[in-house]
């Protein structure tokens, strides 16, 4: 390879480098430090609208409705999110108004977080499943586990 073609090869990569250090910037900036688990989450709503999609497609029960339905349905989980953090931070603003300390409310997102994560999980592995696809049951059974930790189940309640 010659000095030309070096130097090419290094400013795209140098540009690569650039353009996802700034995503990563950003994201963190607007999202926290864990800005990952909002980008997996965003991640699973488009697998799960695929395999939904998917799903339909192969049980010839296409629906441009139900389509953008599943789309809608994906930005109220988003909405749900922001309340949930933002109900957090009003409570601890709150807090600090009249003196009490409720820094526990920020719980109240990263549980409702977790909860749509794996709702979106399981709904991705539904559709697998009536799509035809042979689904490892390890799955399923650590989603019901993860589940019912997230969500406090229990037999007694």
């Amino acid at each position: 390879m010659n000095k030309m073609n070096m130097n090419y090869a290094d400013a795209i990569i140098d540009g690569y480098n650039a353009i996802v250090g700034t995503v990563v910037a950003v994201l963190s900036y607007i999202l926290g430090e864990h800005w990952i688990l909002f980008v997996a989450f965003l991640l699973l709503n488009v697998a799960d609208w695929i395999t939904g999609w998917m799903k339909s497609r192969m049980a010839g029960k296409e629906n441009s409705v139900k389509g953008w339905q599943g789309v809608l349905k994906k930005l109220g989980y988003w909405i749900m999110v922001m309340v949930a953090f933002g109900a957090g931070a009003v409570f601890i603003e709150i807090g600090k108004a009249i003196g009490v300390n409720l820094g526990i409310t920020t719980l109240l997102g990263w549980f409702v977080l977790a909860s749509l994560i794996i709702n979106e999980i399981r709904s991705i592995l539904e559709n697998f499943v009536e799509a035809g696809y042979n689904v490892p049951a390890i799955l399923t059974k650590g989603l019901q586990v993860a589940d019912s930790i997230v969500n406090n189940d229990s037999e007694d309640a």
